[in-house]
């Protein structure tokens, strides 16, 4: 029997024309990775990283570069209005303004990041700019917004109705305090992917925390912390309380551990073990995903409730991850 802490749980999602809340039928089956190296593989968070995951595998199967993948992947979930955590429709902060934060990592150690970021549907493909077209690696607040609109990128409401709604009860009842642990509202998507080249990239990308004070950055667009990619090892990425994987610069330490020897998910664990400890008082939820070189991948979170998807083998599955407490 599959114990409570390692069940996993799949679904086959059929063809790429899945649909905004879409359900997979899951179910509990038994969990073996053994993928052949060069076989693509794409690994996103939480359930809205299937529909993700659907467009970077096309991009994948057609010889794509992981980059392009990750890149393409990521931007269906910040165009959806329906997720309140990234993109367009995410919470605002406590002031109203939706801002955005994004980072994106390739093959070679080339990296990009933009932050407080306002009015830009699609924050991954500015940070995607930034590695391609400047010196720098991260742009902020309204040198992002500069950039972005000088190449070409258009300024958009991103509030909806729905999340503006959200704002205001959220101010009545909590009296404009910021956010508190217990406010599940932070569900970045971050993605990474192994191409048919054996080359691994990877983005992230979030609206952040939901109410959060103004000028807050979390972990998704800082490179070591929200995201990590090393060519030669594995790639990893974070989802859940940036102020703690900030604090243990967690996606790096993933891919350290993987290249010490342990496999992805032992690797994330580490991750998570060492988050607990160090992180006094720690009651949110955080979790991590990895992909190694031989396309190997796992997960682990703090809690019990993240999940992740993964694309390989023809099969898209939804993923519990395994978790401390």
């Amino acid at each position: 029997m599959v114990s409570r802490r390692k069940f996993i749980i799949s679904s086959t999602v059929v063809g790429a024309g899945l649909v905004t809340g879409f359900k997979p039928d899951i179910k509990d089956v038994g969990f073996s990775i053994n993928q052949q190296q060069n076989q693509p593989v794409v690994i996103s968070t939480w359930q809205h990283g299937i529909e993700a995951n659907e467009v970077a595998w096309e991009i994948l199967l057609d010889n794509g570069r992981a980059l392009d993948a990750v890149e393409q992947g990521v931007r269906v979930t910040e165009a959806d209005p329906n997720i309140t955590s990234v993109g367009y429709g995410g919470y605002p902060d406590r002031d109203g303004n939706v801002t955005l934060d994004a980072c994106i990592m390739d093959e070679n150690c080339n990296a990009g990041s933009v932050a407080f970021l306002k009015n830009i549907m699609h924050p991954i493909s500015v940070a995607r700019l930034v590695m391609e077209k400047t010196p720098h690696v991260m742009l902020v607040g309204e040198g992002a917004l500069r950039f972005a609109l000088a190449n070409g990128f258009q300024k958009e409401n991103l509030l909806t109705a729905q999340s503006k709604a959200a704002w205001e009860k959220w101010i009545k009842e909590n009296n404009y305090t910021p956010y508190k642990p217990d406010e599940k509202n932070h569900d970045t998507i971050g993605m990474i992917a192994l191409d048919k080249n054996g080359n691994l990239s990877g983005a992230c990308t979030t609206s952040g925390l939901g109410f959060k004070m103004q000028g807050r950055i979390g972990d998704s667009p800082i490179i070591g912390a929200g995201l990590y990619v090393d060519n030669e090892v594995g790639a990893a990425t974070a989802t859940g309380l940036g102020e703690a994987i900030i604090k243990i610069v967690g996606s790096h330490l993933v891919v350290e551990q993987m290249r010490m020897g342990k496999s992805p998910t032992e690797a994330c664990k580490v991750a998570v073990e060492r988050l607990l400890k160090k992180v006094k008082g720690f009651s949110d939820i955080a979790g991590f995903i990895a992909l190694n070189k031989q396309g190997e991948y796992g997960g682990y979170s703090t809690n019990f409730g993240f999940q992740y998807a993964v694309y390989s083998e023809g099969e898209n599955k939804l993923i519990n991850s395994e978790f401390a407490k």
